[in-house]
């Protein structure tokens, strides 16, 4: 890995500011609580998302709706999250990346909190919307802090750990959730998950110390616009962007499902729940690839994640309690350390504006994961379980065509592989 001189962090900062104000590195006690601040940060996002994800069939039930619209508690609040992410990396670019990470994480913990008592369907969709709205404030920031504040050689293993929060949140929400939902209501369900949110977002604003090479910038409209037509029109951040979107709406699509295909298989409620500790996988994937991609090049190994996705897609087809686990979980394998790569990828690709590089792919992630997650109720619906793995693995194998040109292509005035 190149020395400071030459990354593409010092290419937005002066020189001399750079020697002053060191950045943060693997072994210090700032990189330790920048990494459970951003662990935190992860787990809430995932958990107030995702909560609602293990309980479709129980919503499918009790309202009397399909699959397709049961899932619309997962993708008006990704649309929206998606949405509000353009909006909120021009904010964070103005306010701070802390500050509105902080915003971020509480007023979503609340909203999921008020979700609880909801009197029926429409109210409980409008509640959650509001509350993909407001954790935009989160993905596009965090990833931008990282970019900023943390030393090229580190980034990948902080944001392998701050995509194990993530895979950690989506495994307490969805296990969490899951369980209590048919042990007690759905109400207290999403109760719980609004409380663990903002337990994480107090340990959060506690660990996390302010940017240092962060310099707020006025908005300027045209600048913003520039700066979304620069990124768009590099090769490499368009590949990136859109590998997000194939990623993160295939793996939405798995989840959104598999609770259906274990019932189908005569799977009891609390085993349905216990399923998603698959994302234990997760956790350790997403922070040993991220590391393993700082040391021998994200290009070596990004294209055999996707690999790695097919072949749990394959195993998940066998008509049993056992392959659809397994499946499961080398899926979830897969896509965590495809997912960390990506996310790092971005960030030392982007050469400035680094926030609204961002921005774009969590926009495309979260976009992906709207649209496929609708769609994909559509396929279960026609063609089962076979339908939602054909709609998966045809954009895996688009995927894997863009993992091996990215593989190919040359690096910026830096390393990014």
């Amino acid at each position: 890995m190149s020395p400071p001189a030459v990354t593409a962090l010092d290419t937005a900062i002066p020189a001399s500011r750079a020697v002053e104000t060191p950045y943060i590195e693997q072994g210090s006690t700032e990189f330790r609580l920048t990494a459970i601040a951003l662990f935190c940060a992860g787990l809430a996002t995932f958990t107030l998302l995702y909560a609602a994800q293990p309980i479709l069939p129980v919503f499918s039930r009790e309202f009397g709706i399909s699959a397709s619209y049961a899932s619309l508690a997962i993708s008006l609040p990704s649309i929206a999250l998606a949405i509000g992410t353009l909006i909120a990396s021009s904010l964070s670019e103005a306010l701070g990346r802390k500050p509105l990470m902080l915003g971020a994480v509480f007023i979503s913990a609340g909203l999921t909190l008020a979700s609880a008592f909801a009197p029926n369907w429409e109210s409980f969709l409008v509640l959650r919307t509001l509350q993909g709205l407001a954790l935009s404030g989160l993905p596009a920031a965090a990833m931008a802090y990282l970019a900023e504040e943390v030393h090229p050689r580190s980034i990948g293993l902080a944001m392998g750990m701050y995509i194990s929060g993530n895979a950690l949140g989506g495994m307490a929400g969805r296990v969490g959730s899951g369980m209590l939902g048919d042990v007690v209501s759905w109400h207290v369900s999403m109760g719980a998950m609004g409380v663990l949110g903002l337990v994480s977002a107090v340990v959060f604003w506690r660990a996390l110390r302010p940017s240092r090479h962060f310099r707020p910038r006025p908005l300027n409209l045209r600048a913003l616009a520039q700066g979304f037509e620069q990124h768009l029109r590099e090769p490499g951040l368009r590949v990136l962007f859109l590998q997000g979107l194939l990623l993160m709406g295939s793996f939405v699509t798995i989840y959104n499902y598999i609770g259906y295909r274990l019932i189908s298989l005569e799977a009891s409620p609390v085993m349905i729940g216990l399923v998603y500790t698959t994302y234990i996988v997760g956790i350790a994937a997403s922070t040993l690839i991220g590391s393993l991609g700082d040391k021998l090049g994200r290009a070596r190994l990004f294209w055999m994640t996707i690999g790695v996705i097919i072949l749990g897609l394959i195993i998940s087809l066998h008509h049993s309690l056992l392959g659809a686990v397994l499946g499961l979980a080398v899926i979830t394998l897969g896509f965590f350390g495809a997912h960390s790569m990506a996310s790092a990828w971005v960030g030392r690709r982007a050469l400035k504006a680094k926030s609204q590089a961002s921005s774009l792919y969590v926009f495309c992630t979260y976009g992906g994961a709207s649209l496929m997650g609708w769609i994909g109720g559509m396929m279960l619906e026609h063609w089962g379980w076979e339908g939602v793995v054909g709609l998966v693995g045809g954009c895996m194998a688009v995927a894997l065509v863009g993992a091996l040109w990215l593989a190919r292509l040359k690096p910026l005035a830096q390393p990014v592989g």
